[in-house]
């Protein structure tokens, strides 16, 4: 029975390859895109909501690519005797399943995340951008010159029963077969010079991506740029200079749904005010002045990565609200970014936690404009989301206040694996 199903699906093999060549090509090309979209920056914002629905159609297209590799796989063993003696097309196959199944499985622990945990998803996403860098021209590349290959009888490895004996009869050309081509064609010229260009291009970016991914001693140092010019410089305690937690481990991918803002001592204040007894502002010669603490926490953004072993210096949260005097009618508090566009909140209890930090100092320097500096607020216990860069406005509020995030999609309670929920 198994074998009479296989044997009918493998029944014209050669026009199914085409068939899965083809929606391969359209599957990967529509990943592409929605990769880079769901990356940059000025998607983030532009899609608004949108965001949530390209986000679930990747996931979907990532879960579809399945179908054509499984079909192929059924096909697998007519076509590899087909490869007999071919051993480069035997590679090339190898190596595209290897990686449309790299992509697959790394995708798919990006999606639980929450079930497989941060590390495992930091893992996950290092390796489905290295598929991502490396597969994805070669996957396009296969899928497009096989399509192409499969239709022309002088190239392809799959051949009806009629082209072979056509082919054993010397002076028998069909009418439209291929000509023999030059070395050179215009297309060829194009393909080498785009290529060309894709790599001048996407060339370094790729090794400083692989530098910071990996941590490479060769990479160099990558600092964050800073837009900032707040002074004087807060003077870190002696447990963050040098770091108590050793240095962060990992590297900080900057997302922003605005541009990287920037302040100076005229145009930053920080305040605390809403449902409070005493409310409280800060110019920056104020703010730095303030008794701060230190603690080592990890960092991990709902995306994937994750920063490990970051040494923070800032003032508990808690401590501002009690200077503040929280009213009995406040149930949450509402954090404002800088960027004038960002906000996001904790319920009374959660920023009540020993660990929330408004930060002002990693690793015992400065956070720059790009970590979300001067200030931003850390809430090691929940993802990134709501660890709000550039904070300089805490509201006390009464009932519950849906986030940036949260408006488009995220849980209102960003809790890590195995915390224990408040």
């Amino acid at each position: 029975m198994l074998k009479q199903s296989l044997a009918r699906i493998r029944k014209g093999y050669g026009k199914k390859l085409v068939s899965i060549h083809a929606w391969n090509a359209w599957l990967v090309l529509f990943l592409a895109v929605s990769g880079l979209m769901l990356l940059g920056a000025f998607w983030r914002e532009w899609l608004g909501e949108g965001r949530v629905w390209l986000k679930w159609g990747h996931i979907l297209a990532g879960l579809a690519l399945l179908v054509p590799v499984i079909y192929y796989l059924l096909l697998a063993s007519k076509h590899w005797k087909r490869l007999k003696g071919r051993p480069s097309q035997k590679a090339n196959v190898i190596t595209v399943l290897t990686l449309l199944f790299g992509w697959i499985v790394s995708g798919i622990v990006l999606w639980q995340y929450k079930a497989f945990g941060p590390q495992a998803a930091n893992a996950a996403l290092l390796a489905h951008d290295l598929f991502t860098w490396i597969g994805l021209p070669i996957i396009i590349y296969h899928s497009i010159t096989r399509t192409r290959w499969l239709k022309e009888p002088d190239k392809r490895s799959i051949r009806p029963e009629q082209e072979i004996k056509d082919a054993a009869v010397p002076n028998k050309v069909e009418k439209g077969h291929a000509q023999p081509q030059p070395i050179y064609t215009r297309r060829g010229f194009l393909k080498v010079a785009v290529g060309a260009g894709l790599a001048v291009t996407l060339g370094p970016t790729f090794v400083r991506w692989m530098g910071r991914s990996l941590q490479l001693p060769s990479a160099g140092e990558w600092p964050a740029a800073n837009a900032n010019h707040l002074l004087p410089d807060p003077v870190p305690l002696p447990q963050s200079s040098p770091p108590i937690g050793g240095g962060a481990e990992g590297h900080f991918r900057v997302y922003t749904v605005t541009d990287i803002p920037s302040f100076d001592n005229s145009n930053w204040s920080f305040k605390v005010d809403g449902l409070v007894d005493n409310k409280l502002s800060w110019n920056w010669e104020q703010f730095v002045k303030l008794q701060r603490e230190v603690q080592v926490s990890d960092f991990h953004c709902i995306t994937g990565w994750s920063v490990y072993k970051n040494t923070w210096e800032g003032i508990p949260l808690t401590k501002l609200m009690d200077m503040a005097g929280v009213q009995s009618t406040a149930t949450s508090v509402k954090f404002y970014s800088g960027d004038g566009v960002y906000t996001d909140s904790l319920t009374l209890e959660q920023a009540r936690m020993d660990d929330v930090l408004v930060a002002v100092m990693h690793d015992g320097k400065p956070i720059t404009s790009e970590l979300g500096g001067p200030v931003r607020l850390i809430v090691p216990q929940m993802y990134a989301y709501k660890s709000v860069k550039w904070l300089n406005r805490i509201e006390l509020i009464k009932g519950e206040h849906v986030g940036y995030w949260e408006q488009r999609g995220y849980d209102i309670d960003a809790w890590l694996p195995g915390k224990v929920k408040i």
